[in-house]
């Protein structure tokens, strides 16, 4: 670089030939050059550019243009932040900058950049100050990397509070409280928990072990998980003991070098679950109890002829290895129509349902070794050739098969409804557990998704739910859960073309604790018509808008018609004086036509800025300045009543605009407010501010991405009622009373009441 500052032509720029150069800035360019660090010297009150290496490669495709230029020439795009520089450094004073953002051009295209800025003075031969040095430290990767970072995290702390779990984490050996989920706020009470340590949030855990067990965490590194464990807690520290039983694991947070630096514990609140196993599991010992008292009170019914055996409508009897009955009680010509002797003289293969034979062979060979049948369907036939269905208990005891059978026909036949029900029902009806997987689906699944109940019973549901959906569903299945209670929700549900459908879903839990039964209802075309009359009622407004524009062509043309009245008139009496050669007083006939030719000026200037036809001369300016220099007649405007705040932004970007338009727009929100705030007065507030608006920004204002500069106007008045704010952006739309305005953006006074917060 020392050789390219040697070779320059510094002839060509206003710092002379180096030769020529004062002591002062030769010094100052050797440190520069010497420097490892990004330096750039403005010298003059142009500020004349010399530089480093460091400073070459910061400056990108720019170099080595920039080399002898003049700053505001060199860097266009951050023209008024170095004029601000220039100004406070050549009069002495200092600045400095941290993670300052810009938008660059070092690459063929505007990119924003962050960078540590130091400006200091460089004083000439006589001590005052000739020029500016900058040190310039580009920040952007560590900026870029800690908003990353920053996204990041603020990305998990959602899914953690949108979690179904409860989540917590602690940091250091003392364990001190950083985050707590929603779930865990409502589970232990924990809001105020965070910058406690645990053992100052959460005392009444104490003497249950989970303090050693985090201190082991903390001081091994290894996890350790509790399933179905007890805790007695209170939820405060004057409230009742509550018991639950959780499922939650204590995992170590790890730093770069794998050193444990905190505890993450994530877990669910399985009271209810628990007890649904815990009374199953009673359920099941119960059973098995009433099987074995069914088991003997079978042998004892069939053994005995006594009255139970002749008034009884189970089907009783004794069955041989063959498979026949030896004996058979009165029930079976009351409900097959056999006597006892066409039962004894037939087996039981030849009077099943073909369709059973083979299952009934299984179940009876089980019989055979040991194993009692319970609750075994099927179909006998009757004397009249049809089949009822009876449901058997066997028992062996010696060489036969005690048997008891009860006919379940009418129940199987509503079985039977009940599955056509579930085939040609035209919601989605679903059986799916806590554990995220479904066990069953009708038909309507692949009707309305498209995909097989294979793929449906071998995923996940959560695979099928939109991701923004996925935490209030699950909250509403696990809140469900425990309360017992049916619940209602909606979610979109993925399609098998990629696309989403909304789902309308009630979903109730089973007698089981473990299962749930869901209904779904397709959405789409409740939307879809939704959609349609949204547009309808946009119509209505499009067309109580055309009406609106013939009631605005009404009021212009009776307002021209007074304007051309007045200028006829004055015509008219003037051509009447100087016909009859009375000229004295025909001043005020030209004057009155001439105001009235400016009021038709006025309404015409509003009319064209109303249809966009005004000629607009848009030119490079600087919102600041122009604001600044409307300061005073901004005060004058809206009164000492009303207090004017003007906060501009530094460095704000020159923005290409029309300033007369601009300036029209301000004064014109600046007295709405005015008005706003009327009779009390109040504050007033002005400010500018840069804004990058990427393309989802973007997208939701309507705009192309890119950089804006933003001008904002707020007061402290009222505000817009609602059925005025839903109109405050439509044409001719005005609060003020009739003749006081047409709507129209007015030219030279308020014309509209709208009033922005």
């Amino acid at each position: 670089m020392a050789r390219l500052i040697r070779e320059f032509d510094w002839a060509s720029t206003p710092l002379g030939p180096i030769d020529g150069w004062p002591q002062s800035l030769k010094t100052a360019t050797g440190l520069l050059i010497a420097s490892p660090v990004p330096l750039v010297m403005l010298w003059g009150p142009l500020g004349i550019m010399i530089y480093n290496d460091a400073y070459s490669v910061f400056a990108g495709h720019r170099h080595p243009e920039l080399l002898g230029s003049e700053v505001r020439k060199g860097w266009p795009e951050v023209a008024d932040f170095n004029d601000n520089v220039m100004k406070v450094g050549l009069a002495g004073g200092t600045l400095s900058y941290r993670d300052q953002e810009l938008a660059l051009d070092r690459s063929g295209k505007l990119e924003r950049a962050w960078m540590d800025l130091d400006y200091s003075p460089v004083p000439d031969e006589s001590g005052e100050p000739a020029g500016v040095i900058a040190i310039v430290v580009e920040t952007t990767e560590r900026v870029l990397a800690e908003r990353s970072a920053a996204a990041t995290t603020t990305r998990q702390r959602r899914q953690f509070e949108q979690a179904p779990g409860f989540i917590i984490t602690m940091s250091g050996p003392e364990h001190r409280v950083d985050f707590v989920n929603d779930t865990h706020r409502e589970v232990f009470n924990s809001a105020d928990w965070p910058g406690k340590t645990i053992r100052e949030a959460f005392p009444s855990i104490e003497g249950q072990g989970f303090f050693e067990v985090l201190d082991q965490v903390y001081a091994t590194g290894e996890p350790h998980h509790f399933e179905n464990t007890e805790v007695r807690y209170r939820r405060t520290a004057d409230g009742p003991e509550e018991s639950r039983r959780l499922t939650f694991i204590y995992a170590p947070v790890l730093d770069d070098e794998g050193a444990v630096t905190g505890i993450f514990c994530d877990g669910f609140d399985v009271t209810t679950a628990y007890e649904a196993q815990e009374a199953a599991r009673e359920s099941e010992a119960r059973l098995r109890q009433l099987n074995t008292e069914l088991e003997r009170e079978v042998i004892e019914r069939t053994q005995s002829r006594g009255t139970i055996w002749q008034v009884t409508p189970d089907l009783l009897g004794a069955l041989n290895a063959e498979g026949y009955f030896e004996t058979s009680n009165p029930a079976w010509l009351s409900i097959l129509g056999w006597s006892e002797a066409e039962v004894a003289s037939q087996s039981i293969w030849e009077m099943l349902h073909p369709d059973d034979v083979e299952r009934t062979r299984g179940g009876f060979a089980l019989t055979q070794i040991g194993t009692p049948a319970i609750r075994f369907p099927n179909r006998y036939r009757t004397r009249k050739g049809d089949y009822r269905w009876i449901s058997w208990v066997g028992v062996l005891e010696g060489a036969l098969v005690y048997c008891s059978g009860r006919d379940i026909t009418e129940e199987m036949q509503a079985r039977s409804e009940r599955d056509q029900l579930w085939k040609l029902a035209e919601d989605m009806l679903a059986r799916a557990d806590y554990t995220g997987m479904m066990s069953a689906v009708n038909p309507a699944w692949t009707r309305v998704l498209g995909f097989s109940d294979a793929e449906l019973l071998t995923r996940p549901y959560s695979d099928f739910m939109h991701a923004e959906d996925t935490g209030v569903t699950l909250a509403a299945l696990q809140a469900m859960g425990e309360t017992g209670k049916p619940t209602r929700f909606e979610n979109r549900i993925l399609t098998i073309d990629g696309a989403y459908k909304p789902i309308d879903w009630t979903v109730a839990p089973e007698p089981d604790g473990l299962n749930f039964i869901a209904i779904g209802r397709d959405l789409t075309q409740d939307k879809a018509r939704e959609q349609q009359l949204l547009e309808t009622q946009e119509a209505l407004r499009q067309s109580q808008k055309m009406e609106a524009v013939g009631q605005l062509t009404g009021g212009i043309a009776h307002d021209f018609n007074n304007l051309l009245a007045g200028i006829s008139g004055s015509l008219e009496l003037l051509e009447k004086r100087m016909t009859e050669g009375r000229l004295a007083g025909c001043e005020r006939y030209i004057a009155a036509a001439q105001g009235s030719a400016r009021r038709a000026a006025a309404l015409t200037q509003r009319l064209l800025a109303f249809s966009r036809r005004q000629t607009l001369d848009p030119k490079p300016t600087d919102a600041n300045r122009l604001i600044g220099g409307m300061e005073d007649l901004i005060r004058r405007r809206v009164g000492p009543d009303v207090e004017l705040e003007v906060v501009g932004a530094g460095g704000l970007w020159t923005t290409r605009i029309d300033p007369s338009q601009l300036e029209n727009a301000l004064l014109n929100l600046c007295i709405n407010a005015r008005d706003a705030m009327a009779p009390d007065g109040g504050r007033l507030t002005i400010e500018t501010a840069n804004r990058w608006l990427d393309e989802r920004a973007a997208k939701d204002r309507d705009l192309p991405p890119g950089q804006y500069v933003a001008i904002s106007v707020s007061d402290t008045g009222a505000g817009m009622a609602p059925d005025v704010l839903s109109q405050a952006f439509d044409p001719f739309f005005t609060t003020k009373p009739l003749g006081q305005g047409t709507g129209l953006p007015p030219a030279t006074e308020v014309g509209t009441t709208l009033r922005f917060r």
